[in-house]
């Protein structure tokens, strides 16, 4: 699998939201992206709802299924758990640990993303080294808590026509409104809830995936 050389796979990109899961677990999630095609997942879990050691365990087992899988793994913030698993690589936010700082840690073959909201965040990621930027949130979104203002399609259609790397569209996107990020140029889109929470997530992941070749 390619580490830092990594172009995000054309697709929707998972990532793990517990909370809004309807008593599933991580582990029960993941597979179902898995089996829906989900090339890219993401786990995101806040230390103050689990316990440490739950997480690492979660991580630990994600990551064998990824690996058997050819699934990227990817971990929000926790980049000492992200070294522990072997994980392919990390997602921070604006206010985390910056990325030269992250990639000391994790070295030169890891993948870096980069949570950003303006064209001057755009472009200072790619100065810094961000492999990948997340851009959003494209409309109003609950999953995060603090989260800033929807960037709205401003933003994405600037990133679409000026960034030098891959970037992944996120934040209030569903299935009713992914139409129109894909048309706006996105290739690869993050859907929390819309998966997470669905009744049939293999066969919500399926049907989001089509929107991307209709």
């Amino acid at each position: 699998m390619t580490n830092r050389n990594l172009l995000l796979p054309s697709g929707i990109y998972g990532i793990t939201a517990e909370k809004f899961s309807c008593g599933r677990s991580n582990i029960q999630v993941v597979e179902e992206m898995i089996k829906g095609g989900i090339k890219v997942i993401q786990y995101r879990e806040k230390r103050h709802l689990k316990d440490y050691c739950d997480i690492l365990s979660e991580c630990q087992t994600i990551r064998e299924m990824t690996r058997e899988h050819e699934v990227t793994f990817i971990i929000n913030d926790f980049v000492d758990i992200a070294l522990l698993v072997d994980a392919d690589g990390v997602h921070v936010g604006q206010e985390d640990l910056p990325v030269d700082a992250v990639r000391r840690l994790l070295g030169p073959d890891k993948i870096i993303g980069l949570s950003t909201h303006s064209p001057e965040q755009m472009h200072k990621a790619q100065e810094v080294g961000a492999d990948y930027i997340g851009v959003g949130p494209i409309y109003a979104t609950q999953t995060k808590e603090n989260v800033c203002a929807p960037t709205g399609f401003d933003y994405l259609e600037y990133v679409v026509e000026n960034v030098a790397i891959p970037f992944v569209a996120i934040g209030g996107i569903k299935q009713h409104n992914i139409d129109e990020v894909v048309k706006r140029g996105a290739q690869s889109i993050c859907l929390v809830t819309e998966i997470v929470g669905a009744d049939n997530i293999t066969q919500t992941v399926k049907n989001l995936n089509n929107a991307f070749s209709a």
